[in-house]
């Protein structure tokens, strides 16, 4: 089909007009690389060229290659169905001087497609939104090379392997920019839409969403926000869906580049949800939103994240103690950027939290922190210091001294006598002192109880040493005989150690 129409063109092509990229105001940024049909031809002469190609119980009588200006208001839907089916070849762009000429006459198409969409105020037909959902597919729905899911890095934020640019872009970012405005537009019914948007079609449009290409993946966003908006009745399916893919990657795979972005769109679903909540939206947040603190990718989408978290705690703040106990059971005990990342996390949930929630976890929050403080890594107990530097807990924190205090001194104490990092100390003296002036008796006392528990934790060292001493000596008089125990290191044979005790 297209060697008999492209007979029919001219083999030299002009250049285009514009060069490198051009904003569409769609955050899309259109590459102009496959170059553009030849400008200046008569319409006369396209329909001349296309009547070989599309025969009229194709293109319902409107030749694809027309501009919309150039028919009637009543033919222009017919011809928008025609440029769709011209656009539903797919072209092979692993050789760039491959179909040269007839990849330029799709990317026309498209640009004409869009711009009618834009500027249409009828409603679309129903032939229309079936074309249109089948050229997108036909597009954008395809199977990503093996090695997008080769090896086991998981896509930690230590993978800088770059990332896999479809070749065929220059394309998609045009269907991609007319699926996001056909979507968006107010010409499209979404009670006959959603027949075509249908579940399917949604399901493979998530798949795409772990491409690698940053660039897809920003208008795989924008799309599925819209259909989110548009198409009330698939909300459930989009919930549900969008939950499995975050189980699979959480349980199972522990690999998808798309995480970021669902998360994103997802914010924005939360900050929407009505009240009270419904215990499908808390379920999301206790299965979904809290275990996805356990991938050790979780650097790449801890932003979205934490957004989303602290969405659920704005439209409910008694969610507050089982968000922070459920990220205590997640808590990283050898990553220590994560340790750094999840104190970050603490201190904006924390802002957000009302006293009685507060009460409810402070205990394990605290041990934790207080775990934090002496820990030999520098970044984490200098993160896990600068949480006195927060009003909003510090006042949680006064206003529970009682219970606070005892689990935070002995870790400074221990911090001011072993750390070795000078801005740990200068930090560690400064909360000290703050503590001595929130409630000095207190502090007080919680230092002479920390005292005498390393006195005694001294003598019973000491006791156990004098002992060991002991046993060796004893040992070194015993002669060794055939069945004799051995002394080897501090291993003795039970009787001996009876007798000597």
């Amino acid at each position: 089909m297209w060697k008999q129409f492209l007979s029919k063109l001219p083999r030299k092509s002009s250049a285009s007009a514009d060069s490198g990229q051009c904003s569409n105001g769609t955050g899309i940024q259109r590459t102009t690389s496959c170059g553009s049909i030849p400008p200046g031809r008569p319409a006369s002469a396209i329909r001349r060229m296309s009547s070989a190609v599309f025969p009229s119980s194709v293109v319902a009588g409107i030749e694809p290659l027309v501009s919309f200006k150039d028919v009637p208001n009543s033919e222009k839907q017919n011809l928008f169905v025609s440029k769709l089916s011209l656009c539903c070849v797919v072209f092979d762009f692993s050789d760039p001087n491959k179909s040269s000429v007839e990849k330029d006459i799709k990317r026309q198409a498209l640009l004409d497609l869009i711009e009618f969409v834009e500027s249409s105020s009828a409603r679309f037909s129903e032939a229309a939104i079936a074309a249109c959902a089948r050229m997108c597919a036909i597009n954008l729905f395809r199977a990503f090379p093996p090695n997008y899911r080769s090896g086991s890095s998981g896509g930690g934020e230590g993978d800088e392997d770059e990332p896999m640019f479809d070749p065929a872009w220059c394309h998609l970012q045009l269907v991609y920019e007319l699926l996001m405005k056909f979507i968006g537009s107010s010409s499209l019914d979404a009670k006959v839409g959603k027949k075509h948007f249908d579940h399917s079609f949604i399901v493979k449009l998530l798949n795409l969403l772990d491409s690698e290409d940053p660039r897809e993946r920003d208008c795989l966003k924008t799309i599925l926000h819209r259909v989110y908006g548009k198409f009330m009745v698939h909300r459930p399916f989009i919930r549900k869906a969008v939950s499995n893919i975050f189980y699979q990657f959480v349980f199972e795979t522990d690999r998808h580049n798309g995480i970021a972005e669902l998360l994103e769109v997802f914010g924005s679903v939360i900050s929407g949800f009505a009240l009270p909540l419904k215990e499908e939206h808390k379920i999301f947040l206790w299965r979904v939103l809290i275990p996805l603190h356990k991938p050790k990718s979780v650097g790449l989408y801890l932003q979205q994240l934490t957004y989303c978290v602290t969405q659920f705690l704005e439209k409910d703040p008694k969610l507050a103690s089982s968000v922070i106990i459920g990220l205590l059971r997640y808590w990283p005990i050898t990553n220590c950027q994560k340790e750094v990342m999840f104190l970050s996390e603490i201190e904006e949930i924390l802002e957000s939290t009302s006293q009685a929630e507060f009460q409810k976890c402070m205990v394990p929050l605290f041990r934790r922190i207080a775990h934090c403080i002496t820990s030999s890594h520098f970044q984490v107990a200098e993160r896990a210091l600068f949480v006195w530097n927060n009003d909003h807990i510090i006042s949680l924190i006064a206003q529970n001294r009682q219970v606070i205090l005892p689990l935070v001194v002995p870790a400074l104490e221990q911090n001011i006598q072993n750390h070795w990092n000078q801005a740990v100390l200068n930090l560690t003296m400064n909360v000290k002192k703050m503590f001595s002036e929130m409630d000095e008796d207190l502090f007080s006392s919680c230092l002479d109880k920390y005292k005498e528990d390393e006195e005694k934790r001294a003598s019973l060292e000491l006791k156990r040493k004098l002992t060991w001493e002991k046993l060796e000596s004893a040992a070194a008089l015993q002669p060794v005989t055939g069945h004799a125990a051995v002394l080897v290191g501090h291993q003795l044979s039970a009787n001996m150690i009876a007798t000597l005790i």
